[in-house]
């Protein structure tokens, strides 16, 4: 490789000799400086060094049209100083080459892994396909700003949509990125949606059912032409269970000397206990079995769960005069039931198999009379020092 005195005119005159496809020029006046002459008449200029490891490396700067001379010998300098300092330009260059687009990470690694665990996964892929992929399915994930997803939850409420559906596509993006993260995906080296809070949402409808309104369930519920419907919805009240997870159970799950069920799979994907009270062990005493089946409350006709007891169920809410009611309320009221006998949150996150306790706390209803039991409570400590007790007129 020929070392040369490079000047502007003696870059604007070298050419590929015959018989080669390239050759390339050291410069005497910059170190690692290199031309590189194709026989098609292109120039390119390139960095060569030797990086931490004493291995030698070439990076490419730009093409002779782009950088003059002295602009390529001034950017030479500077990356020279870069791996001075520990850094590999080339290293780097590869890095950024091998950052996934939006769509590329989804495909080939997020909803592989969401679809091994996650029962929900359908979901996601609807949230992509109809909001976020169309949005940045081209962009490069380090192209992905916090500025990005602030606009993205903004103009999905603007066009219309409640707090809770912009919210949800927020809280995907930053579990998606917290898993580019996680992964140590190429480029990725913090989550774009930190810092970006949740909208407050104050359509969260809670509905509880009274001592009153779960007896005239049960009185409706006893009477319904599907006959296992009667041992359904009370397991559903007594165990604070997911109705998904009443009709898939087998009795192989239930350890009754224990007292547990052993729910395999859950909304999380995991395996969650269950305790079983004197009422849930009563409702599987009277639950027929079958020679050969193994679910508890399997369909009589087909000998497998029930793929969906609307019918049913909606028959016997409204002979209940409880059309508001809704099969997972049921699982709000079992919560509520714990909560106004004094158990604790952490009791109740526990049994309901809740990660977090802020989602138990939205089921954890108060009755009225509990508040104005404890409201009265300061009443009952001062006695009658602050005010006389006064007989409310009626």
């Amino acid at each position: 490789m020929p070392v040369t005195t490079l000047n502007a005119k003696v870059v604007n005159s070298l050419s590929c000799p015959e018989g080669q496809s390239k050759i390339d020029h050291l410069d005497v006046s910059c170190k690692g400086l290199m031309l590189e002459v194709r026989v098609s008449g292109g120039k390119t200029w390139y960095l060569r060094y030797r990086n931490a490891r004493g291995k030698q490396r070439q990076l490419r700067i730009a093409d002779v049209c782009d950088l003059s001379l002295e602009q390529a010998r001034k950017r030479a300098n500077e990356l020279r100083s870069q791996i001075a300092m520990g850094q590999d330009p080339c290293e780097e260059k590869e890095i950024f080459r091998q950052i996934p687009t939006f769509e590329a990470f989804i495909d080939d690694q997020y909803l592989p892994y969401v679809k091994s665990y996650k029962r929900s996964w359908e979901t996601d892929v609807s949230l992509l396909k109809n909001h976020l992929l169309p949005r940045f399915g081209k962009r490069y994930l380090d192209e992905v700003t916090r500025q990005d997803i602030v606009k993205m939850h903004a103009d999905r409420r603007a066009s219309g949509a409640a707090p809770g559906s912009a919210n949800r596509l927020l809280i995907l993006m930053r579990y998606i990125f917290n898993l580019a993260v996680r992964w140590e995906v190429a480029g990725i080296k913090g989550n774009p949606t930190k810092g970006v809070p949740l909208m407050e949402e104050n359509n969260q409808k809670e509905r509880y059912l009274s001592v009153a309104e779960a007896q005239r369930l049960y009185d409706a519920v006893s009477h319904s032409e599907n006959r296992m419907l009667q041992h359904i919805v009370p397991m559903l009240i007594l165990t604070g269970a997911r109705k998904r997870e009443v009709l898939d159970a087998r009795w192989q799950d239930f350890d009754v000397t224990r007292r547990i069920w052993r729910i395999p799979s859950t909304k999380s994907g995991k395996a969650r206990h269950v305790p079983l009270s004197d009422g849930a062990l009563g409702v599987l005493n009277h639950a027929p079995r079958r020679d050969g089946c193994d679910w508890v409350f399997a369909n009589p006709d087909t000998g497998k769960p029930f793929v969906s007891i609307f019918c049913a169920w909606n028959t016997a809410r409204r002979k209940a005069g409880l059309t508001d009611v809704r099969i997972h309320d049921l699982r709000h009221s079992f919560a509520s039931l714990l909560i106004n006998s004094g158990r604790t949150l952490y009791e109740v996150q526990r049994i309901l198999g809740h990660t977090q306790v802020k989602t138990t706390q939205r089921y954890s209803h108060l009755s009225q009379e509990t508040l104005l039991d404890a409201a009265n409570a300061a009443t009952r400590a001062v006695g009658s020092v602050m005010a006389p007790v006064t007989q409310i007129k009626t």
